[in-house]
């Protein structure tokens, strides 16, 4: 083989390794999903009506951008940074929810959280939560 059949398919293996490295990702999904209570507190859950939490969903685009539901019903649509998205959720009602985020052009819900959630009381920048 000679010093110019080398250089080509050379040249040739970084060009397809290039291209595949430019190319759009086609996939775009939300990988695993969390809620965080911020500065919510009770005794048997950490999750308030009307108060502030924060859903976290990872994604493997960080190009696309993710939707967010609350027991299927759309609560907003935020593109992610990097590889999560972050939502700040106020939940209206006491019970049971399940948090899912599906990104574009996905449709089904593949990672989802479930979360109760009892009767917040607002004191200061907190929030106390009661039942559920």
């Amino acid at each position: 083989m000679s010093y110019r059949t080398i250089t080509i398919a050379t040249l040739f293996g970084v060009a397809a390794v290039t291209l595949t490295g430019v190319a759009p990702n086609a996939s775009a999904v939300v990988t695993r999903m969390g809620v965080m209570p911020d500065s919510n507190y009770g005794l048997a859950t950490n999750y308030g009506t009307d108060c502030a939490a924060t859903a976290e969903a990872y994604v493997d685009n960080a190009a696309e951008p993710v939707s967010f539901y609350d027991n299927g019903v759309l609560l907003g649509v935020v593109r992610p940074l990097g590889g999560i998205a972050l939502f700040t959720w106020f939940p209206a009602t006491t019970g049971p929810h399940t948090l899912s985020a599906v990104q574009a052009p996905d449709v089904t819900p593949i990672a989802t959280v479930d979360v109760r959630v009892g009767t917040g009381v607002h004191v200061g920048f907190a929030c106390l939560v009661f039942g559920s």
